[in-house]
């Protein structure tokens, strides 16, 4: 993976634009009203979750209300910008603002071509700014007055707008490596050593020629998984969570392509599955968190939280560059795909029991290579 996040496309927070904008949490009934440039400023950042800085925000409107938010790394590729313009007629955008954050040439050459994409494509832009240094310049404003060379001062933290969206639950963290340290690794000795344990344990429940897991055996590690998936989510769920050995466990199960695509299959709008495969994603041995990250990034994705999606993809492909789930969810977030593309086709548990059929002793392949250390033969 290069070091440049693909474009982060959000649809978690929902938006209100008429004369002046209005952020709400999408938990509460209290709307914010956005009814000048340093008010869209202030809100920025509770959109993709952190301070942006280099960064390129296009939020898009269809008739009132919030359709979408994208960030871009800036400046942007040769053609980079290209996509914006189907995705936000794909999504039925109708009006957009535009951020950029950075130095006047950078920015202005991102901002004007988004600007020129989105017009062609017959998408209303109702404001283009440009922030640097706690001042801001708007491409909108017609006289000196309003927008004086110098620029005018706006303070994203102590806002009104800050204040409010806080009050709401909405979070935005300093800066994308304060988002990238929330998945980062974070485990203890004491975790080390029941994962350790845990490993030692199945070793030896294992015990036996490869090749010669039986069927009924899979079926005894299949079914223990299924409930572990389902029984952390419930404790997640309550606030709850999993001791180091447990999360070890369940660290394991997702080994099991048949456990991970359970956990795959149940995720909904709960907070429960974030929280739960983001502790685990941090907590288990990298070497093995490939599944754990990759459900992150399917939560993080379906809730509209791309940025972290990416993050955890990243976290994935760096366990297991072959991780096969983490590369179809990062060509989703490159391609800028909406989260119901994917969703309308997920399985249900019954469709994978159907279409799996008895559990299997090779089900159990990935398992044993991870038992054994091997680098090779892990699926996904």
């Amino acid at each position: 993976m290069d070091n440049r996040s693909p474009p982060q496309n959000s649809v978690k927070r929902p938006i209100a634009a008429g004369a002046s904008a209005r952020l709400s949490a999408m938990t509460t009934t209290p709307k914010l009203v956005l009814s000048s440039p340093a008010d869209i400023l202030a809100a920025v950042p509770y959109l993709v979750g952190f301070h942006p800085a280099d960064s390129l925000v296009v939020i898009g409107f269809a008739g009132a209300a919030l359709q979408l938010s994208t960030r871009w790394d800036l400046p942007p590729e040769p053609g980079d910008l290209d996509r914006l313009a189907p995705l936000f007629v794909r999504e039925g955008v109708t009006m957009a603002v535009l951020v950029g954050y950075g130095p006047e040439p950078v920015v202005d050459s991102a901002v004007l071509e988004a600007g020129r994409l989105l017009e062609e494509a017959g998408v209303r832009v109702t404001e283009a700014l440009r922030a640097e240094d706690g001042r801001y310049w708007s491409y909108a404003c017609p006289t000196i007055v309003c927008c004086p060379d110098e620029g005018l001062p706006y303070d994203p933290v102590s806002s009104p707008v800050a204040a409010e969206a806080v009050v709401h639950g909405l979070v935005a963290l300093p800066d994308r490596g304060s988002l990238r340290r929330t998945v980062e690794p974070s485990a203890g000795g004491a975790m080390r050593e029941a994962s350790r344990r845990v490993a030692a344990d199945l070793r030896a429940r294992l015990a036996r020629p490869p090749g010669q897991v039986s069927d009924a055996v899979a079926a005894e590690f299949v079914a223990g998984g299924l409930a572990r998936v389902r029984a952390a989510i419930d404790l997640y769920g309550s606030g709850g969570r999993l001791d180091d050995r447990a999360a070890a466990r369940l660290g394991f199960d997702l080994a099991i392509i048949r456990v991970r695509d359970e956990a795959w299959a149940l995720l909904d709008d709960r907070d429960a599955h974030l929280a739960l495969w983001k502790d685990l994603t941090r907590r288990l041995d990298p070497l093995h968190v490939a599944p754990a990250a990759s459900l992150l990034a399917a939560a993080a994705w379906r809730s509209g939280d791309c940025a972290l999606a990416g993050m955890a993809v990243e976290r994935a492909l760096e366990a297991d560059g072959a991780y096969s789930m983490a590369h179809l969810l990062r060509e989703a977030l490159v391609h800028m795909l909406s989260p119901g593309s994917l969703l309308d086709r997920m399985p249900t548990p019954e469709d994978l029991d159907a279409e799996m059929g008895p559990p299997r002793g090779c089900w159990l392949g990935p398992l044993v290579t991870w038992l054994s250390g091997e680098p090779s033969a892990r699926a996904g």
